[in-house]
């Protein structure tokens, strides 16, 4: 075993220092899942508990009392990027679970007008053809107790599919590790390494479609594009607490930090890492009806006048559950408080014991 982790050490070494290293990379990974968790701004690392744990952190795949299915579509950037996601999860015993997750983001049916001007100057509108960019992440998710009481793991191993019409396409490969401890007096806490080994992608391009667009614009697409990157790792830590009142009703309260190793505008940022808070809270009746809000993306944005001014992005959500079925919506970025558009997002999730 040692001779293997040594090995494994020096060739995840070998491949952080050998390939390029982005700051943003496999971004679509990072946007988020399932309404009822994007109505409290993603401060869910500590108390996820459902098919949804798979992404935000495996280890709450544990809580799963059956199989479960989600559903979840949004648009973005005034609905020209549409987002869709799909998972399933089951447990196996009462010590472990497993989860499967497919993600797709996408923009469809892109006006490629690189060869509208033919070789005498004319333009010629049958010479724009369509293509489309996707992106593809599927992860496969594993969930187990440890011996210490309320303690449980989990684990990620994802798949990166990345495609860019003809032109060029990449498979990409990483892991995420997530635990979760919870306490006899419902306080909850959560950690999550996203990109733990570094996720790595290698890009194919076809040159020949290449050279369609290399001199399309005058000084730009000049060189070949690099065929190697790599996702630096992420850190989540959270902490919640659910409180009850007469039984009927319950407030749930939670706050997220989210990590990244680089400077960047969020609200602390050194040369080493960036951290961004995230708020959430979800009020809660009988169990069957939610009410939701969270503030999050906390930036210090440069003003004309050179000047930072404070940022944030609001959020708000409702969500229905009734018999293994659950229904939520989310809002985001209220009174255009932060740069992002606005999105509604819809997600379904169901017990699936509704139907034995």
């Amino acid at each position: 075993m040692k001779p293997f982790l040594s090995f494994l050490f020096f060739t995840l070494s070998m491949s952080v220092f050998s390939q390029t290293v982005r700051k943003y990379s496999n971004e679509f990974m990072n946007i988020g899942v399932d309404a009822a968790a994007l109505g409290m701004s993603g401060a869910v690392t500590a108390q996820t508990s459902d098919v949804n744990s798979g992404y935000w952190n495996p280890a709450g795949l544990l809580k799963l009392e059956d199989n479960q299915l989600s559903l979840m579509h949004s648009s973005y950037f005034a609905n020209i990027a549409n987002y869709d996601y799909a998972a399933f999860a089951m447990p196996l015993d009462d010590r472990s679970a497993i989860g499967i997750s497919l993600i797709r983001f996408a923009v469809d049916d892109i006006l490629n007008t690189t060869q509208l001007i033919d070789a005498q100057g004319n333009i010629n509108y049958d010479r724009i053809s369509l293509f489309s960019t996707a992106d593809y992440g599927l992860t496969f998710s594993y969930a187990h107790a440890l011996p210490v009481q309320g303690l449980n793991y989990g684990v990620n191993a994802k798949v990166i599919r990345r495609v860019i019409g003809e032109f060029a396409s990449s498979w990409g490969f990483g892991f995420d590790v997530g635990m979760q401890f919870e306490t006899n007096n419902n306080w909850k806490f959560g950690i999550m390494a996203r990109d733990i080994t570094t996720t790595f992608n290698a890009w194919a391009i076809d040159e020949e479609e290449f050279a369609t667009v290399q001199d399309a614009v005058e000084g730009q697409n000049q060189e070949l594009p690099e065929t190697t990157e790599i996702t630096i790792p992420k850190l989540q830590i959270g902490i919640s607490k659910l409180i009850d009142f007469h039984y009927d009703y319950t407030l749930l309260t939670a706050v997220n930090l989210n990590i990244r190793f680089a400077e960047n505008n969020d609200i602390i940022s050194t040369s080493v890492a960036s951290i961004n808070p995230a708020l959430g809270f979800e009020f809660g009746y009988i169990d069957m009806v939610y009410l939701r809000g969270g503030m999050g993306n906390f930036q210090n944005e440069l003003q004309i006048d050179n000047t930072e001014q404070l940022s944030f992005q609001p959020s708000f959500g409702v969500g229905f559950k009734y018999r293994g079925i659950q229904i939520d919506y989310a809002f985001t970025d209220i009174g255009d408080q932060s740069v992002a558009l606005y999105s509604n997002v819809f997600s379904l999730k169901v017990d699936l014991s509704v139907f034995r």
